[in-house]
């Protein structure tokens, strides 16, 4: 395999009342918060289209992830057999890429409120999808 460098440019951050990994809980339905998307203006002309209402996918950088880590017991339940990474939706992983199916709750300019969003404050935002 070759040893390419990728290069991915945040578009925004993640501001939430979560700051801490521990205090965030594993999926969004299970008791996440509603949060805001801070969009750089550069890419202001890429929420045209975007509504409230509207479901979306974030694709964020998990920058607090450990990038060394393959396996683990799954939701850190130590009776559960460790299991490769792949196989799990862990945070810690090679590439940290976070994957929130979220709702649009208001469009405020360069901001868009949205939830529930398990990621924590600070977490960079690479892409926005949509839910198809």
């Amino acid at each position: 395999m070759a040893d390419d460098a990728y290069a991915l440019r945040p578009m925004g951050v993640v501001r939430s009342s979560l700051v801490r990994r521990e205090d965030a809980p594993r999926q969004g339905r299970e008791g996440a918060p509603d949060a805001r998307i801070l969009l750089e203006p550069a890419y202001a002309d890429a929420l045209h289209g975007i509504r409230v209402g509207d479901r979306l996918v974030l694709v964020t950088w998990l920058h607090e992830a450990d990038r060394t880590v393959l396996q683990v017991h799954p939701r850190d339940d130590l009776t559960r057999p460790l299991t490769g990474v792949f196989a799990t939706r862990s945070s810690d992983r090679p590439n940290p890429l976070g994957l929130h199916e979220v709702t649009v709750l208001g469009i405020e300019g360069l901001e868009l409120v949205v939830g529930p969003l398990e990621a924590i404050d600070g977490t960079p935002v690479v892409d926005i999808k949509p839910v198809l």
